[in-house]
């Protein structure tokens, strides 16, 4: 039987002030993961840049951001949790703003590696903040709190950076930032207490550089992958050499050296590291179906942007209230068990999904998408308070950068490898199709076919190629929903790993005890 003791923290008389400024910093984080992308266009036009120059606009803060998420916990320790996020938070403000003035795409880039980089601990550092600012029993609604940041933010940003560009200016979607990022500083600098710090830590450079490398190879080889053909590109096939090199020098120093900065014993958690596999396949259906809807809305239903936006709105909806209730249960049910009942809905979701086509009605197209939204809220909230519930409370900022890492690494795989897939599969189908296109096909020389699809005439073969690229693309998006539907189930075997964690009723300083 374990035990681990959950402190009272200095700033509990002012808990709802510093719960709504971490709120507040994780939102803005999550927001900006997806609220430039549907600026780019713009932003290309403005900068005169290629489509391949004004991907680097997302690929700089990704990178940036996977990079600096690991050292999270070694620099709250050396320099202070409160001074950290205040930085934090203030350089991310200062940087979007930068972002909004840039005049090139030089600038742009550079200041996105910048907001990138001190975005990176706000995820974090609040996710810490909030486990120590409540007691066990309520760490399910504090989780449920923190989490509609973390979760809904990048539902919404795609709906709320279209509007910003529509009716302002590409420039709004990073100057949305400063009012809030002011609030949440000033609600931190007063109100969150500095905790103890060891000036004596020294960094562990090495394996900061290993795990570096390895991050920034595996994210250039993601993001870049399909522009240049995937491994018939050296490009990536030295990409992905270095990635290897990189996780491989990282794991070796880190089991050998006797100081990494992340340390082993948080692995010997055994509920938290079957969590950092969950969060991993959590991840990579969050962002990975977000960027197959709003495409599959747009291109195949004819809806225009806006229109998507609001379509896609009532999964952010089901998230949101998934986790307001998962947080209310979570004292009195097995988290455990509300994961089940998540992952259920989440292949429930995928498995209606895989038989969609473009003229699927608006109704049952919002129930699918609130039902897979309160499928992750339903998985994400109980899983942090079984994770974090038995592990120790001086590793906790570093086991919330893990998770954060993880999440972040799961979601660049996931959509790196559905658009993979997509633009394959889309071609493949497309040949396949096609090779039925012959003068002997009699259904294409008689009735409505013959007059729309004529062979014989320029216009009819053009038309017949637009359809079968639409069926291909249909059948494509089908196999990526598969694709959902298979990563949503394996987890559900980590579940028997897991152990439950509960309170004593004799304690009075909220002692977690594993059953």
């Amino acid at each position: 039987m374990a035990t681990s003791a959950a402190v009272q923290s200095p700033e509990s008389s002012h808990r709802g002030l510093v719960t709504a400024c971490t709120v507040l910093a994780t939102l803005m984080q999550a927001l900006d993961t997806t609220i430039a992308n549907v600026a780019l266009p713009y932003m290309q036009g403005t900068f005169g840049a290629a489509p391949d120059q004004i991907t680097w606009v997302l690929t700089s803060y990704i990178i940036a951001a996977a990079i600096m998420t690991a050292p999270v916990g070694w620099l709250s320790a050396r320099y202070g949790r409160k001074t950290l996020f205040v930085t934090c938070l203030t350089g991310f403000t200062v940087a979007s703003m930068l972002c909004g003035l840039a005049n090139n795409l030089n600038q742009m880039v550079l200041f996105r590696l910048l907001q990138g980089a001190f975005g990176a601990g706000l995820v974090p550092l609040s996710q810490a903040t909030m486990l120590d600012l409540y007691p066990l029993e309520k760490r399910g609604q504090a989780m449920a709190l923190w989490g509609v940041g973390v979760m809904v933010g990048p539902v919404i940003g795609p709906t709320l950076g279209g509007y910003l560009t529509d009716v302002y200016d590409w420039r709004w979607v990073f100057f949305i930032n400063l009012p809030f990022g002011i609030l949440g500083i000033a609600g931190l600098i007063i109100f969150l207490k500095d905790r103890s710090r060891n000036a004596t830590l020294r960094f562990d450079w090495i394996g900061f550089g290993a795990l570096s490398l390895g991050l920034a190879a595996l994210q250039l080889m993601l993001d870049r992958g399909e522009l240049q053909d995937w491994f018939s590109s050296m490009e990536i096939v030295i990409e992905a050499a270095l990635a290897v090199l990189g996780f491989y020098l990282f794991f070796v120093h880190t089991a050998t050296t006797k100081k990494p900065f992340i340390p082993p014993r948080i692995f010997r958690d055994l509920n938290f590291s079957a969590g950092l596999l969950v969060m991993f396949s959590i991840g990579m259906v969050l962002l990975a179906s977000s960027a197959l809807l709003a495409p599959y809305l747009q291109t195949l239903g004819n809806y225009s942007v806006a229109q998507a936006g609001w379509l896609m709105a009532p999964r952010g909806l089901g998230t949101m209230v998934a986790m307001l209730v998962a947080g209310r249960l979570s004292s009195r049910m097995d988290p455990r068990l509300m994961m089940l009942i998540g992952f259920v809905m989440l292949a429930e979701s995928a498995r209606e999904m895989v038989g969609w086509t473009p003229d699927i009605d608006a109704w049952s197209l919002a129930y699918t998408t609130m039902l897979q939204g309160a499928g992750l809220g339903l998985v994400f909230t109980p899983l942090q308070v079984i994770a974090f519930g038995t592990l120790p409370a001086d590793l906790r900022t570093d086991g919330t950068a893990l998770f954060s890492l993880v999440r972040n690494v799961g979601s660049s795989i996931g959509v790196s490898v559905a658009s993979f897939l997509l633009a394959q599969n889309t071609q493949i189908v497309h040949a396949q199709l096609a090779e039925r296109v012959t003068p002997f096909n009699r259904a294409l020389q008689t009735g409505g076919a013959y007059l729309l699809w004529n062979t014989a005439a320029h216009p009819g073969l053009d038309a017949l190629n637009t359809e079968i690229t639409r069926q291909a693309s249909i059948i494509a998006y089908m196999d990526d929903f598969k694709l959902m539907l298979l990563v949503a189930l394996p987890p559900v075997l980590l579940l028997l790993l897991m152990r439950k964690p509960r309170i004593a009723p004799a304690s009075r300083d909220h002692v977690a005890v594993v059953d």
